[in-house]
């Protein structure tokens, strides 16, 4: 008898902690549907780095020393360099798609056999992206600048060639 009533406790004690399986307790299937979309939803797949407002793939890495990047108050600029096995359309899907998210206006886009050139701007700002594949990796290069604009018009810098010394 003490035997049966032992048993019965241990019975009792999975049924109500749900350690007994799923053959005698039911999940519901609202609750499973549920959960998985939000699972999937809090991966991160791609990340900011210096630049507050240009998205990056977590499949690249930086290069650091290919990268150069100044901050001052209220202004990042600079080139970063990153590589990963991407493929470049996959790259330039993704760039398109989320610099224009991040307020970024396209202005340019030319693409060759193995370089991609991508030319973003903003109100006080211009951004290159540039695709490369290369034997074992694809390398991408982010440079930000500041848009110039004066007198000498929005597209002069004040430079020319003659300016130039090698």
């Amino acid at each position: 008898m003490k035997i049966i009533k032992s048993a019965a406790v241990v019975m009792a004690i999975f049924l109500v902690t749900g350690c007994f399986g799923d053959t005698f307790i039911t999940k519901s299937p609202e609750k499973d549907q549920a959960a998985r979309p939000q699972a999937k939803s809090r991966k991160t797949t791609a990340v900011y780095y210096d630049f507050e407002d240009i998205l990056v793939p977590m499949e690249l890495k930086i290069v650091k020393d290919r990268t150069v990047v100044i901050s001052t108050p209220g202004f990042t600029s600079g080139i970063i360099t990153l590589k990963g096995r991407v493929e470049r359309r996959s790259l330039f899907n993704f760039f398109n798609t989320n610099m224009q998210k991040d307020n970024w206006n396209v202005i340019s886009q030319i693409k060759s056999p193995g370089t991609t050139i991508m030319v973003f701007q903003k109100a006080s700002r211009t951004s290159v992206i540039t695709i490369r594949d290369e034997q074992i990796y694809t390398y991408v290069e982010i440079g930000v600048a500041p848009t110039i604009s004066g007198s000498a018009g929005a597209g002069s810098s004040g430079f020319s060639e003659s300016n130039i010394t090698e």
